[in-house]
């Protein structure tokens, strides 16, 4: 997988995360961010959950897992991030769930009601769902879920085919 990283890391062109440009995202600890710097050049997974979603607590640890093995090397194997966008009932709950369960993952706040036009726009019926999505908001795959329960690790080739800011990844 070092060879992902390093393909990464040779594309000149900074690429920023254009679907939520002019929103703020939050970490566990609440600090504010600004997605145009927290999600340049990266792939980005849009997970819509929530805590009180059955399908949500199988899937989260397994996502949990796939976070880990990806962001905690050093140097990480590939700029990936997961946003979380909130279900859960209240502000209360969606912290709890991120504090409870999540990775050290970025969110949506929960009062942002630009959520709903991510529901809409990325079609999200049913929870849990991961998308996987360009910088500019394009889906890369809206089987990141399935994917990642298939093919663990190994889904990522794709993922990087999909994402012109990996013009130099040529696959494992």
């Amino acid at each position: 997988m070092g060879r992902l990283h390093d393909s990464f890391l040779r594309t000149k062109e900074f690429f920023t995360m254009d679907v939520l440009s002019g929103h703020i995202l939050i970490n566990k600890d609440g600090d504010r961010l600004d997605p145009e710097e927290v999600l340049q050049n990266k792939i980005v997974g849009l997970y819509f959950s929530a805590g009180y979603c059955s399908p949500c607590k199988d899937f989260t640890p397994i996502l949990c897992d796939f976070y880990t093995e990806l962001v905690d090397q050093s140097p990480p194997v590939v700029p990936f991030e997961i946003v979380f966008i909130s279900s859960d009932k209240s502000p209360d709950e969606m912290v709890d769930h991120m504090h409870s369960s999540h990775g050290d993952w970025l969110a949506l706040p929960w009062h942002d009601s630009f959520k709903h036009e991510l529901k809409n726009r990325y079609k999200i019926t049913a929870l849990p769902k991961l998308v996987i999505v360009k910088p500019n908001g394009e889906v890369i795959t809206d089987k990141g879920r399935k994917q990642i329960k298939e093919r663990g690790i190994a889904c990522l080739s794709s993922w990087l085919e999909g994402a012109d800011v990996f013009q130099n990844f040529k696959g494992p």
